[in-house]
């Protein structure tokens, strides 16, 4: 990544491998045990474990945005005529030639 020191770096290698869906498991567990906590009257416990799922959500957004960037920067890395290329076959998804008639 431009611009980013070697920690920085170093973590968005280990954290992009972490599927994006896990972030939002967890952040639906933390519910479901504070909501169970609250159930039991653990109130201040229900809480501190609520406040988790937002945390997670976030972290799970800048995961999802490491990932993309890392997509986009491999397009600059690979060159202008891979580029061409795949915006040709998106100009063709959007517009489809006509099938000959025949």
């Amino acid at each position: 990544m431009k611009n980013e020191d070697v920690a920085t770096t170093s973590i968005e290698q280990v954290t992009k491998k972490v599927p994006s869906v896990s972030f939002l498991g967890l952040a639906i567990g933390a519910m479901a045990v504070s909501a169970t906590l609250m159930v039991l009257n653990r109130k201040s416990w229900a809480n501190f474990v609520g406040q988790w799922a937002p945390t997670l959500l976030i972290l799970g957004t800048y995961n999802k945005i490491v990932k993309t960037l890392d997509d986009s920067q491999q397009v600059e890395r690979t060159g202008p005529t891979q580029l061409v290329t795949a915006l040709k076959s998106v100009d063709e998804l959007k517009h489809p030639s006509p099938l000959p008639l025949s």
